[in-house]
């Protein structure tokens, strides 16, 4: 699975674009370019509403568009798929009303479903839409009680470059609210999601609320048993995590210590992949650092 890597999300008050994340989500992406806006986007209607001048006949008329579209999610045709969640994609795209009317209309349960069609564009569209759904605080919750973690995983993994881009932000914009929880319990082998579950802690845990996040929801403990126990990559990446752990609270590198980290560690940076050997050496010199009096941060 390609690296990921992380972004802090973009302001709730963009109207005319999908959300944008900071150029440290992508790494080949410019600081002024949008992931998501595309050439065609421009030939599609825009629903772009005020809230001083909305009336009640637009968003019954918005609400109408919205349940005909959420019908053709369960379509049998592919191209009505297709164009469903286009519609959806983009409706999402442009203001709060929108993003709480497709909500309330069912379409968070059906658009997760979808993130596992055959259907590149489809995949894509649906976890777009789920990106920007997910800019509203309920609709985070609504997204993470619809059990999308693990497919928004599935898309890391076989979506297109774009669907990959936009799954690894939706998670991003969902780990304040249990992601990380999910994620952990994603760890244990007999899921089968290992080293996915560790690729996306590791990016995590390079903003602050990932990383107490990953210290809260049991994540320590697990990430030292991979070390240990996990697959050649899945080392490299929790190796990555608890380095951003570690380097960043000084109660976390305790925690990791306390884990048993040292052996597996000194195993690692002897054993592992040259990103993992880094990793590892990294780790075990900032714990001699911190035995030595510098304590870093807490």
């Amino acid at each position: 699975m390609p690296r990921v890597v992380s972004s802090a999300a973009a302001s709730n008050s963009s109207l005319h674009r999908e959300p944008e994340f900071s150029p440290r989500f992508v790494e080949t992406r410019s600081r002024s370019q949008p992931f998501w806006r595309r050439p065609s986007d421009r030939l599609l209607p825009r629903i772009v509403s005020s809230p001083t001048t909305e009336t009640r006949a637009d968003l019954s008329g918005l609400e109408t568009q919205v349940k005909k579209l959420v019908e053709d999610l369960n379509s049998d045709s592919i191209d009505t798929q297709r164009e469903a969640t286009g519609q959806l994609r983009l409706l999402a795209k442009h203001n709060m009303d929108n993003r709480i009317v497709i909500s309330n209309c069912g379409a968070i349960t059906l658009l997760v479903n979808l993130l596992r069609s055959t259907d590149l564009k489809i995949q894509e569209n649906a976890v777009t839409a789920l990106l920007n759904l997910s800019i509203n605080d309920n609709n985070k919750t609504a997204i993470a009680n619809a059990e999308a973690i693990e497919p928004l995983i599935y898309v890391l993994e076989t979506g297109s470059h774009e669907a990959k881009e936009n799954s690894a932000a939706t998670l991003f914009s969902l780990s304040v609210t249990g992601a990380v929880k999910h994620l952990v319990e994603l760890m244990d082998p007999a899921a089968g999601m290992v080293d996915k579950a560790v690729a996306v802690l590791a990016n995590l845990a390079t903003i602050p609320e990932g990383r107490n996040a990953i210290g809260q929801q049991g994540g320590i403990p697990v990430l030292v048993e991979v070390v240990e126990l996990g697959s050649a990559r899945g080392k490299e990446n929790a190796a990555a995590a608890l380095l951003q752990l570690c380097t960043n609270s000084n109660r976390f590198c305790n925690n990791v210590l306390q884990e048993g980290a040292v052996p597996p560690l000194v195993a690692l940076s002897q054993n592992g992949t040259p990103r993992a050997k880094e990793k590892a050496q990294s780790l075990l010199s900032h714990f001699r650092n911190q035995r030595h009096g510098n304590p870093g941060r807490n």
